[in-house]
């Protein structure tokens, strides 16, 4: 693993070394190309600690395609399935679904982020630059991004590439750079989370619960015996939270759930961590001449559903399945990044705008009604449920005339019964 590169000059600049940033760089390296891969942290073993570690089965093909998937399931990364809990019932994943992969995981990143990391930095045309953070952006003579201005111990340094990737995060300084500036919605949810041992478990399928009130609560198993104990109240109860014993009232937010998990033994092994303020981030472009934007960098999906990880994953692939063969073929790469753009708009949008509009805690919607009180009793409806609800399709899924027919079904058949 280099950390002082041997040249200055690259195919690409990838900003940022987590797992959208470490995807991009090894499948870019092994078409060729040769990859500078800028990380502002010094330690290599450095890993996001505010996340649940759940990575929907969405992405599951590219950690397939990235070679890391036995290196997972040697560490022991749990191959998660999901139960989902309103007052309608439990809808529970399927054991398989058509055309969806089996399974997603559930992996701590103080051990996903290190792996990827060495995976990116094993391959030959990847160097890994510890330590280096972006200060700038360089222009070519064009005014085109041609590199990045970097601040290492050793003082300031210019690195020139074809493309900059900003793989940076949520306050992405090469988005800002780059005046790709995005549109913040408010979340009306804060959120706590903490790892714990000895947790008793029914199974070890993850479980969120959906409660009328607008909180929410999850149960994460993970590598290593330990479970993700997380929550999301509504703004309301956050001085209930700040005010007292944060783990107290975490561990509270189980009391009297169904199927909860037995916490009478249970023994925290990392802090209690939360964001009191998370919003969601639309960037109307996320690319421009010389860059473009992948991860959270560009955009920024409320946690409560646990898509950040996959769409890391998955969007790092998408640029580099676009870019690779313009930038072997020394072709237009800015017209392969707008390509890129637009699937990542046409596919991610939809997902933002139903995630962004649930975090206003409300009360259910007519759709959500139908779709959470059908999905416990009717396999096509439950079918297409966990199809969006993994990932795996769009909620165009959710709206096809045979399953809202199912759904209303179920919902007459339900009115019937209670008038009974």
């Amino acid at each position: 693993m280099g950390q002082t590169p041997a040249m200055d000059r690259y195919d690409v600049i990838v900003v940022g070394a987590s797992i959208a940033g470490c995807t991009a760089a090894t499948f870019l390296a092994r078409d060729g190309l040769k990859v500078a891969l800028v990380e502002a942290h010094r330690d290599e073993n450095m890993y996001k600690r505010l996340c649940t570690h759940f990575i929907q089965s969405s992405a599951t093909p590219t950690i397939e395609r990235l070679g890391i998937a036995k290196e997972l399931d040697a560490a022991g990364a749990v191959h998660n399935s999901g139960d989902l809990w309103t007052s309608y019932g439990w809808a529970r994943e399927p054991e398989t679904l058509p055309g969806c992969p089996a399974y997603g995981y559930s992996v701590r990143r103080e051990v996903l982020d290190p792996l990827l990391r060495r995976t990116a930095a094993a391959e030959p045309c990847v160097d890994l630059i510890l330590g280096a953070k972006v200060v700038d952006l360089v222009l070519d003579a064009d005014g085109r991004v041609g590199g990045v201005d970097v601040r290492t111990s050793g003082g300031r340094r210019e690195i020139r590439g074809r493309l900059v990737v900003g793989a940076d995060g949520k306050a992405s300084k090469v988005a800002e750079l780059a005046d790709l500036s995005g549109h913040e919605v408010p979340n009306n949810r804060f959120g706590y989370l903490a790892q714990f041992r000895n947790v008793g478990l029914k199974d070890q399928r993850s479980k969120l619960w959906l409660l009328d009130n607008g909180d929410t609560a999850y149960v994460f198993p993970n590598d290593a015996g330990v479970t993700v104990l997380a929550a999301m109240p509504g703004k309301s109860r956050l001085e209930e939270f700040r005010r007292g014993d944060t783990e107290q009232a975490l561990l509270a937010m189980y009391d009297g759930l169904p199927e909860a998990p037995d916490l009478s033994s249970a023994e925290r092994v990392s802090d209690v961590i939360g964001a009191l303020d998370y919003p969601s981030i639309l960037r109307p472009r996320i690319t421009a001449p010389g860059v473009a934007l992948i991860g959270d960098a560009a955009m920024v999906f409320d946690p409560l559903w646990g898509l950040g990880c996959g769409y890391a994953f998955q969007t790092g692939e998408w640029l580099t399945q676009e870019v690779s063969p313009v930038l072997r073929a020394g072709g237009d790469v800015d017209r392969a990044t707008q390509r890129y753009a637009k699937k990542h708009a046409r596919t991610l949008r939809p997902h933002f705008k139903l995630a962004a509009d649930f975090s206003k805690v409300r009360p259910f919607n007519t759709l959500e009604k139908l779709l959470f009180g059908g999905a416990p009793r009717d396999e096509v409806v439950a079918n297409a449920f966990w199809r969006y609800g993994t990932r795996n399709a769009s909620p165009a899924a959710l709206l096809s005339p045979r399953v809202l027919a199912h759904a209303m079904r179920v919902h007459r058949r339900a009115k019937r019964e209670l008038a009974a």
